[in-house]
């Protein structure tokens, strides 16, 4: 895990000291080692964690051995030593041991084809001194972050794993947009490819970029082919045993301290029983049994597994403080409950490990959520004509809500209409209800999702939604969170679910071995209990909840959500007075308003922390009242 920025401008004062300023506000994702390059054209900045190869051999910004190409990289590239020797063979000399340094020779060999070689995650730039082209990659499935952005007076291209990192640059024009709110509203995630910050931009998963003489072009090299071919139970459970230990082997190559996250869910339980690491790490919720605190199941487990657990339980007023220091970390918005778990498990072990392997991915290439399940009533509905459903549904919507008038409703509805991803949070009328007109926007979630529905459009309801998540939900909110939180604390987390072997065997199951009548994750819980006892391959997925619910109904909490929700910040997007009768609803215990009132507090946080404050980094942040 380490952090790149840096900018083209052909013909403008490369001042090093701009370079340098834009690094430090990535240092955090490299402490150990930092370096840089210019030219007349080009800068590029480089923060080091050193993992494979520690020695200097392995520092950054790294330079091919004709001296033609220079190139900084994040991530890690799991089948380097394989590349390696062939690269090798091809007449290539390498001078360390280091992951990355097969980036640079493979590009020198095969060009923007080394990325069909590459099993890893990344991000990372090549820059070619006789071309004077910029060659921009991002790995296939988002786990690591890469933004981009040409708003600035001077003309210069900008690019790096954070947006915060363009923050120093003194011709970058920051400048809030106002199309991102309404999505973040219903999905809970910056759902647009441009940011909340104007003109920034992320380079999509599966894609990488050209820049030459002003100009830059975007292409795909990686996408999902879902075969379905296979169908016996048998032949999946092997071929998922035999994908999973030879993705957590070659995740777990490491020349420092490898651990694990470790919930009470069969992903992480997964992960952690094919590793045996040292170490695991859990936390949990002090005032909470059982839904909010798993950590003795945790416990449990590494208990069985000879492990040291180290577990951390989080109070109410630790949660609240650390809320604008996360919002600072994710640079956009982000409402996920869970990321600030996150934050605190990722500060403990940090404390212990240099790296850990988690579980996120599991859930989307192998049928893990119960969205993707068809209950047994909507597939007896089904058997009605699709042009009845759908008048009962219209009809239906007219009806005052409840169990039977919702299940009409969306029963009667093509799922690219009623599914927008594992998160919902506003619906668009409720958004618009809220939202000042200057925020509202024609951007819908069924216009952002159409062209990736499209490429599906054939395929089965499963597969449309798992297809939708993984383009979508798994970039925009899962990795999101599972980089910048753990990179907020110098840790590099590493996710053996999303790999390239992985997911040639997901895309192969039929549907019936993702989701069927008896469980989700039906296949890979059959596959984990080889490895592991029932109790924990069985049990339901609960994710990371968190009391939040609870907490804003004592008084300390709704008085302090309040404060913001009524401040003149708040009147600038919202009609406060909307917000205040759904936190007073909620306090009161007449209706469960929780996450609307958490995606609005979150976004104001945010705000606060990257357009009221003059000048925002880490240690301001920290610093900085939560009301």
């Amino acid at each position: 895990m380490c952090g790149i920025v840096g900018y083209v401008n052909t013909g403008r004062d490369h001042n090093p000291e701009i370079i340098k300023t834009m690094m430090e506000k990535i240092h955090h994702r490299g402490p150990d080692q930092g370096g840089s390059y210019s030219d007349k054209v080009v800068s590029m900045g480089f923060r080091r964690l050193s993992i494979i190869d520690r020695s200097t051999y392995g520092n950054q910004p790294m330079f091919c051995e004709y001296d033609r190409f220079v190139m900084i990289f994040n991530g890690e590239i799991y089948n380097f030593q394989e590349l390696k020797k062939d690269l090798i063979d091809k007449g290539h000399t390498f001078q360390s041991s280091a992951d990355s340094e097969v980036v640079l020779h493979g590009y020198e060999q095969y060009g923007t084809e080394i990325l069909q070689h590459l099993r890893g995650m990344f991000a990372f730039a090549i820059w070619d001194k006789v071309e004077e082209e910029l060659f921009l990659a991002r790995d296939p499935f988002g786990i690591k972050p890469l933004y981009y952005s040409e708003e600035t007076s001077d003309g210069s291209f900008l690019f790096g794993s954070e947006i915060k990192s363009f923050l120093p640059y003194p011709k970058f024009t920051k400048a809030f947009n106002h199309d991102a709110l309404q999505p973040f509203l219903t999905f809970q995630y910056s759902a647009l490819k441009e940011t909340f910050f104007k003109g920034v931009y992320k380079l999509l998963p599966g894609h990488y970029m050209l820049r030459k003489e002003g100009r830059t072009q975007t292409y795909r090299y990686w996408d999902i082919a879902y075969g379905e071919t296979t169908g016996d139970l048998n032949t999946a459970i092997k071929e998922i045993k035999d994908a999973m230990s030879d993705s957590v082997r070659h995740h777990k190559i490491s020349d420092v301290k490898v651990g694990s996250f470790l919930s009470g869910g069969i992903d992480s339980s997964y992960v952690t029983t094919l590793l045996k690491p040292e170490k695991t790490f859990s936390v949990g919720f002090g005032d909470y049994e059982g839904i909010f605190n798993e950590t003795n199941i945790a416990r449990d487990l590494s208990e069985k597994l000879n492990v040291e657990n180290h577990r951390k339980l989080i109070s109410a007023d630790e949660f609240f403080a650390k809320v604008p220091t996360i919002q600072y970390h994710m640079d956009e918005p982000h409402a996920n409950l869970s990321s600030v778990p996150l934050y605190f498990l990722s500060e403990l072990a940090s404390e212990h490990v240099t790296v850990v392997l988690s579980g996120e991915g599991a859930d989307e290439l192998f049928g893990g959520y119960d969205w993707y399940k068809i209950s047994p009533e909507q597939k007896l509905y089904e058997k009605l004509p699709y042009t009845v459903r759908r008048a009962i549904s219209r009809l239906s919507g007219k009806l005052p809500i409840n169990r039977l008038t919702q299940f009409l409703t969306t029963g009667g509805q093509k799922v690219e209409k009623k599914f927008i991803g594992q998160a919902k949070v506003f619906s668009t009328k409720d958004a618009l209800k809220v939202l000042k007109a200057p925020y509202q926007t024609e951007r819908t979630p069924a216009s952002i999702l159409f062209s990736t529905y499209s490429k599906v459009s054939k395929a089965n309801d499963s597969t449309k939604m798992q297809y939708t998540d993984i383009h979508h939900w798994l970039p925009g909110d899962i990795l999101q969170k599972a980089d910048k939180m753990s990179s907020a604390h110098s840790l590099e987390l590493r996710v053996p679910f999303l790999d390239k072997k992985v997911m040639e065997v997901a895309q192969t199951l039929a549907p019936s071995l993702r989701t069927n009548g008896k469980d989700t994750k039906y296949a890979l819980r059959q596959a984990a209990k080889s490895v592991m006892p029932d109790e924990w391959a069985n049990r339901p997925k609960v994710g990371s909840p968190v009391p939040i619910r609870h907490w804003l109904r004592q008084k300390q909490y709704y008085d302090l959500v309040k404060r913001t929700l009524t401040s003149d910040m708040a009147s600038e997007f919202f009609h406060t007075d909307e917000l205040v009768r759904y936190l007073n609803e909620h306090y009161e215990n007449k209706a469960n308003h929780h996450r609307y009132i958490w995606t609005v507090y979150v976004f104001l946080q945010w705000y606060k922390v990257y357009f009221v404050q003059e000048h925002a980094s880490s240690e301001t942040v920290n610093n900085l009242s939560y009301a």
